[in-house]
């Protein structure tokens, strides 16, 4: 479709001309082809705000159908300022244009405000850190958040700064990498290790009956589908052949609430350090050597990191591909697996070492 469309500024209106084709077709959805820049379901909130026109008249129905060579007047005001408020902040940006930007998140940060942390979020750091370059999602000048880390998860986040990368993006993250265009990979440290190199771990989630706080494998009918597919990259054996630790990199085939840490915590190889649920692992601990037992001990989160992310870029549609190290602290750890004279490491062979 090849709609005629003419647009002189920032917030000038947008004369849009139906093409032949698109005949017959409803009006938010022959907008939404003709102006990339919009959403479907923020230009249904213009129709219904009066910010479109016919002829001189204000439409107000999405669903009326169009007929070649109507001509459309859509009125987009400046985005409203943002209801968290800009809070200044360091932040490690990994890469920025004019529609994405991509953060590497400490431990520690919360993503989004919510009750008990209505502010000193990544969201209130990126309004302070954006500025005007933030277009406005929704008609709010606010930072597109189209997947989150737990607070204490560090890694890899890329979120939108305009209306038509939050689509792109959306639904990029919504397929979970099933059309190609988008992959996540964590590196964690866990208890044990599983006794296959590579497997799938296919099990529902949902709310914990016993704690409203914890997520907890469930009848298929009572959660949510929920797959993570793992690799393990590094063992470490203690002195009776039994593994103690693994390193491993997991990817996402769906993205929910604390997904690795409680399929990790159900195949009985909980993420070390999860103060939720790797609960009852002190005798383990305990046989760790000196220096990854204190590196433990000095990790006050779970040994989890968003380390690879590649995305389609929601407008050029050039492949991204961003990795992120282990932070210093998981990285002590790791160390002091590898160097402890009472564990023996192994690599599976072709695989290198992260």
């Amino acid at each position: 479709m090849t709609p005629i469309l003419a647009e002189s500024s920032d917030y000038a209106p947008f004369e849009v001309t139906i093409p032949p084709e698109a005949h017959g077709l409803r009006l938010d959805r022959a907008l939404a082809d003709a102006v990339p820049s919009l959403s479907r379901s923020r230009l249904q909130g213009l129709i219904r705000d009066g910010a479109v026109a016919f002829d001189g008249a204000t439409i107000s129905d999405p669903g009326r159908r169009v007929k070649p060579g109507e001509r459309f007047t859509i009125v987009v005001p400046p985005a409203e300022p943002a209801v968290p408020k800009p809070e200044s902040m360091a932040l490690a940006i990994v890469y920025e244009d004019e529609d994405v930007i991509v953060v590497d998140k400490p431990a520690g940060l919360v993503v989004h405000p919510a009750a008990g942390h209505e502010s000193g979020t990544l969201v209130n750091a990126l309004i302070a850190h954006c500025g005007d370059s933030l277009s406005g999602i929704g008609g709010v000048r606010r930072p597109g958040i189209v997947h989150r880390l737990d607070k204490d998860t560090s890694g890899l986040l890329i979120v939108a700064k305009t209306d038509r990368a939050h689509q792109s993006l959306s639904a990029q993250f919504h397929a979970h990498g099933a059309d190609g265009r988008l992959e996540r990979r964590y590196l964690a440290l866990v208890w044990g290790g599983p006794v296959r190199q590579h497997g799938t771990i296919d099990a529902p989630l949902g709310r914990s009956r016993t704690s409203r706080t914890k997520i907890a494998v469930t009848r298929s009918d009572d959660g949510r589908r929920a797959v993570t597919h793992f690799e393990v990259l590094e063992r470490f054996n203690a002195a009776d052949g039994k593994p103690l630790a693994a390193l491993l990199a997991l990817t996402l085939e769906t993205g929910r609430t604390h997904q690795i840490r409680v399929h990790m915590a159900h195949a009985g190889h909980p993420v070390m350090a999860d103060p939720v649920y790797a609960t009852g692992f002190q005798t383990s601990a305990s046989r760790l050597g000196t220096e990854a037992r204190t590196a433990l001990a000095r990790l006050d989160r779970q040994a989890l990191h968003a380390a690879f992310l590649t995305v389609e870029h929601p407008v050029t549609a050039k492949r991204m591909a961003f990795e992120s190290l282990l932070p210093a602290d998981i990285q002590s750890l790791l160390d002091g697996l590898r160097h402890d004279g009472s564990l023996k490491p192994s690599v599976p062979q072709k695989k290198r070492r992260i």
